[in-house]
């Protein structure tokens, strides 16, 4: 076994992030390794938040989402198998912001220093856009992807990118995954 993953796993968790524009797979990915590693995985709070907010949300909404996707994630470290993977993180919170606002919370980009994850998967947009209620730029995903690479370049943050559709995106994954880990 690599020494990487017996250091990680002396110090606690290896935790993986997976970020990306919307529609591009990130939630079944998490799922589809989570039941792979048998592990646990981190849902998206936003969506739980917005689907029971009963209004559009707003600036302030954004933080309060934030800090529960990471409440959420620091709950579910218990039920981890050495791995958790993380169905979104602080700079998918940070874009968001950014674009919908033009500005972002000093807390959500104080927190992306602070909370560092093993590994980041971006998901490529080289899936169909699918409809949802939530989901609101059908076309920007390229400018959108861009971003992401752009955030996670600048901040010296190693990533891998996922393409693929199907069962082709998720053995990528898997095979990153399993590369990472040993």
């Amino acid at each position: 076994m690599e020494k990487r993953y017996e250091e990680s796993r002396n110090r606690s968790l290896i935790k993986i992030a997976i970020t990306g524009p919307e529609s591009t797979g990130k939630s079944i990915l998490a799922e589809q390794l989570a039941k792979h590693f048998h592990t646990a995985f981190v849902p998206e709070y936003a969506r739980e938040y917005i689907d029971k907010l009963g209004r559009p949300y707003v600036y302030d909404d954004i933080l309060k989402i934030a800090k529960g996707q990471l409440e959420q994630e620091t709950k579910s470290y218990p039920k981890a198998n050495k791995i958790i993977f993380c169905d979104t993180e602080l700079i998918v919170t940070k874009i968001w912001s950014e674009h919908a606002f033009k500005k972002c919370d000093e807390w959500i980009i104080e927190n992306i220093e602070k909370h560092k994850y093993d590994l980041y998967l971006l998901m490529n947009i080289d899936l169909p856009w699918e409809y949802d209620p939530q989901r609101e730029h059908p076309h920007l995903r390229e400018y959108l992807f861009d971003l992401y690479r752009h955030e996670l370049s600048s901040r010296k943050i190693s990533f891998k990118i996922i393409s693929g559709q199907n069962e082709t995106r998720s053995n990528n994954a898997i095979e990153i995954v399993n590369d990472f880990l040993f």
